[in-house]
């Protein structure tokens, strides 16, 4: 990756996004489009077609039509699986394109996009095409006289809706294991993050997927994302985002066919660092990256940080330190450590979060304000809240920005209490040099995922999923597979 590679790129025009349906682009039944805007300077950069109710189920009859005919849901395990690697050698040719097109849409800084999106993309891809060959039936130890099969199959159709912070990523680990396994699938990408998913589809026909097994349509949430959920032809969804909508897709679900739903929702998770941690340098250095890489909008981001108190004043220092120093700005210029705020109305609400904050006692030790106003984009100061108590919102509540909230603890037990004090539970983290305590601390701690002297890093090779209000089912890993396969029984008389 260069910069003149990268600039080239940026200066390209973005053709106008319409529907992938069948196999086939296809603009909005009504012509309806929606502006994409640009987070780095705050331009129109092109429009997306905005799908309307009839769009949307056009979308699952293709799918239903591409399942019920068997040329995908009935094809060989081998031959899905020469498909899928083909889908990863092609989006590893075009990666550069796809993450220069997924920055230019949502902000992330090209330096973390290019491995996060199209890198994780082809890695995923190819996981599942390589697992898929290997998943095997069941013989039930049953009596002498029965022979019970347990077969493994295609649900049918699956609809996933994904968010704006990592697209192709996200959109990846929902894709390929529901195709793997012989799935048609109907995607709504965020209204801001719809490009990179759109080219994704031209790619995967160009591989040999077959018409009407994946199809795209874009648009609003509150128009095509509820015809997906209460569509009574989709078999299972398959959703990322916020807790709100993952309420409302479960009420779609009751009120169409009772469609199965799996929510991967918010976070506020801890890190929590002892003062035994092996390297405080190293610690504080990747406290500051967990939660301002992105600008903080990652769903696993270490939002809260948790320190012993010994050491409070001092490692909250050093990272603040760190923080006012990363170089916030363009997002497609290589030497920027925090992009941008995804749109404007993002940058709005995690201020506003900021503010209110400060008003209930919390104290700013650096950045709390937009910055860079004058290139028209959307940036924010990775800002450091100090002398935040438990019960203040931003130590509760998801903001989903560069915000890290600081809480002192004394001993183990209160690390505890305070981890676990909100309505999420997705990721954590434990600094410590005493392996017992580390045990206690992952068994102890209520989260999808623990982390110990480190954070994030976990590959496709493990399950990501949430507690609580974190959500239900796992994305990545073999695990991930069982959310779109159906058990059948056979029951055999001899």
């Amino acid at each position: 990756m260069d910069q003149p590679s990268i600039d080239r790129l940026r200066a390209q025009p973005v053709r106008a996004g319409q529907l992938w349906i069948g196999g086939k682009q296809r603009p909005s039944t009504d012509g309806a489009v929606l502006d994409v805007i640009s987070p780095i300077d705050g331009s129109r950069l092109t429009t997306i077609a905005d799908a309307s109710a009839t769009d949307v189920e056009k979308a699952v009859s293709a799918a239903r039509e591409a399942f019920d005919n068997g040329i995908w849901s009935r094809a060989d395990p081998a031959e899905r699986k020469k498909v899928l690697h083909r889908i990863a050698e092609l989006i590893e040719s075009h990666a550069l394109e796809l993450a220069v097109l997924g920055v230019r849409d949502n902000g992330t800084e090209i330096s973390m996009a290019l491995k996060a999106e199209p890198g994780s993309a082809a890695n995923t891809f190819r996981y599942y095409a390589e697992a898929i060959d290997k998943v095997y039936g069941e013989i039930a130890p049953t009596a002498n006289n029965v022979l019970s099969l347990i077969h493994r199959e295609p649900v049918g159709v699956v609809g996933a809706i994904v968010p704006w912070n990592f697209p192709l990523m996200i959109g990846a680990w929902k894709i390929a294991p529901a195709l793997a396994a012989g799935n048609s699938v109907v995607l709504k990408p965020a209204e801001t993050a719809s490009l990179s998913l759109l080219r994704l589809a031209e790619l995967c026909h160009e591989a040999g997927l077959p018409e009407g097994v994946f199809n795209v349509v874009t648009g609003r949430g509150a128009v095509a994302g509820e015809a997906l959920g209460l569509s009574m032809d989709v078999d299972i969804l398959a959703f990322t985002g916020s807790g709100a909508v993952g309420r409302r897709l479960l009420e779609y679900s009751a009120r169409s066919n009772l469609k199965r739903v799996y929510l991967e929702l918010g976070g506020k998770s801890p890190n929590i660092v002892f003062a035994d941690a092996p390297d405080l340098d190293a610690a504080a250095k990747t406290a500051a990256f967990g939660i301002f890489r992105n600008s903080g909008q990652v769903c696993v981001a270490g939002s809260r940080l948790l320190v012993e108190r010994s050491i409070h004043g001092e490692f909250v220092e050093r990272v603040s330190a760190i923080a006012g120093k990363m170089k916030v700005g363009d997002p497609l210029d290589l030497s920027t450590q925090a992009g941008a705020i995804n749109s404007l109305g993002q940058l709005e609400k995690t201020l506003a979060f900021v503010a209110r904050a400060k008003a209930e006692g919390a104290r700013i030790r650096t950045g709390g304000e937009r910055v860079l106003q004058e290139t028209g984009g959307f940036y924010m100061a990775p800002t450091v809240l100090d002398a935040v108590r438990p019960d203040m919102e931003v130590a509760c509540e998801e903001v989903f920005g560069p915000v890290l909230a600081v809480l002192p603890f004394e001993d183990e037990a209160e690390a505890i209490r305070i981890a676990n004090s909100t309505a999420y539970g997705l990721a954590s983290a434990v600094w410590t040099s005493n392996l017992s305590r580390a045990h206690r601390m992952v068994r102890a701690i209520k989260a999808g995922v623990v982390h110990v002297n480190t954070y994030g890093g976990a590959d496709i090779t493990v399950p990501l999923g949430g507690v609580k209000q974190s959500g239900n089912g796992y994305d990545k890993s073999l695990h991930a597979l069982e959310k779109y396969i159906d058990l059948k029984t056979a029951w055999i008389a001899l």
